[in-house]
């Protein structure tokens, strides 16, 4: 993403009463495109140099900012490049999953500190939260004082209306169903007074794949994320769109068709846990699809056909994303290694080259680039964004 594309989107201005809203853009541009001094943060705002310099002097009292090497040009002085302090803000992420559980704990630039996994044969709440309860007093025991401080939020990745899959999950429908009534800032609350953030795991992972990973390659991209099920994430105006329930992007739902010409969903057509049933009737243990680091060379006779069919099934689903927004991207990721994400998205191209696009522009077809750790790192990165960036798509960025 360019300086120029933010100027032109947000256009900071230099009123007090909306300081917030310029540190958001300035700290946005340093997140997206990396160290750069003030003059080039004012270029990129329209702000006026000293409304920066006053901005970058607070942040850096404040721990958030740090300032890089200084670099000399051939006249003047020195320019100082100002970066964001990997210190200066921590997050937790939880991720909650049909076969285990991942928190971790999520610094100001993305990177991941510390990780603790939990692995069960269906998510129950009680289990669900004693796990983060003990893993967050874990998290917190390994920081200075200091940094304890520094902690802003937690993220919870979860998928939406958790308790209408207990078919799916193979788990008993009254334990299932339980996660109906769980009320998670509650919950928290009673180990915690970390501020809770409840986000869609599919969205927590285009959240993700947009702030750490490809994101600033594409003006916009529509995003799927394969794990147990499947599901997905937009991107538009640089921001995440979440949604007014928080449910957009939900490309899981996406209809489509069976073998026998019955309505499905995607997520009955192009998910793992149609890999794993074929790996149980096998009489295999499909356990090797969760270890980590992912080795499926072993059972590649039956990943092959799941790629095919998956791919058919996404070449489809992009052409109808893209007939409602012209996308210039679809960026494809899951909890796989990674030549089977290379292999699928190589799949998904070849089948587009077949499917009827009249009236359609063709969207590139990319590969993800984060992972099986996709949803736990956008949901630690939910708090983060929430509290120091700016959301393109609300209110405050508005023209």
């Amino acid at each position: 993403m360019d300086g120029e594309k933010f100027r032109n989107l947000s256009g900071g201005v230099n009123q007090r009463g909306v300081r917030d809203h310029n540190e958001r853009l300035i700290l946005s541009i340093l997140q997206h495109q990396g160290g750069m001094p003030g003059r080039d943060l004012a270029l990129r705002t329209g702000l006026s140099a000293p409304t920066v310099s006053t901005i970058l002097r607070e942040l850096e009292n404040e721990g958030v900012l740090i300032r890089g090497e200084p670099t000399r040009g051939k006249v003047g002085k020195p320019s100082i490049p100002m970066h964001l302090n990997p210190d200066g803000v921590l997050a937790v992420g939880l991720k909650i999953g049909r076969r285990s559980a991942d928190l971790l704990l999520l610094d100001f630039t993305g990177a991941v500190r510390e990780q603790v996994k939990i692995a069960y044969d269906y998510p129950l709440p009680e289990t669900v939260f004693t796990f983060l309860s003990d893993g967050l007093r874990r998290l917190k025991q390994g920081l200075p004082e200091k940094a304890r401080s520094r902690l802003c939020g937690i993220g919870i990745a979860v998928p939406f209306e958790l308790w209408k899959w207990d078919d799916v999950m193979g788990a008993p429908t009254e334990l299932v169903r339980s996660w109906k009534d769980v009320d998670f800032v509650a919950e928290v609350a009673r180990f915690s007074d970390l501020a809770v953030f409840v986000v869609n795991d599919a969205t927590a992972a285009c959240r993700a794949e947009h702030m750490y990973g490809r994101g600033g390659e594409f003006r916009d991209f529509a995003y799927f994320y394969i794990g147990s099920f499947i599901g997905g994430g937009i991107v538009m105006n640089n921001s995440v769109v979440e949604g007014n329930q928080g449910n957009a992007g939900a490309l899981g739902s996406m209809r489509t068709t069976g073998p026998m010409g019955e309505s499905r969903q995607l997520i009955d057509v192009a998910s793992l846990h149609l890999l794993e049933a074929r790996l149980v009737q096998a009489g295999l243990d499909a356990q090797v699809l969760w270890q980590q680091p992912a080795d499926w060379t072993g059972i590649a006779r039956y990943v092959d056909p799941w790629i095919g069919e998956t791919a058919q099934e996404l070449a489809k689903a992009a052409l109808s994303i893209c007939s409602v927004v012209d996308f210039e991207a679809i960026v494809i990721d899951g909890a796989f290694p990674a030549a089977v994400r290379e292999e699928l998205v190589e799949r998904v191209r070849r089948y587009l080259v077949n499917q009827d696009a009249r009236g359609l522009i063709m969207p590139q077809i990319e590969t993800g680039s984060i992972g099986g750790n996709a949803r736990a790192i956008g949901a630690a990165s939910t708090p983060i964004f929430s509290q120091f960036f700016l959301n393109m798509n609300s209110g405050l960025s508005a023209l």
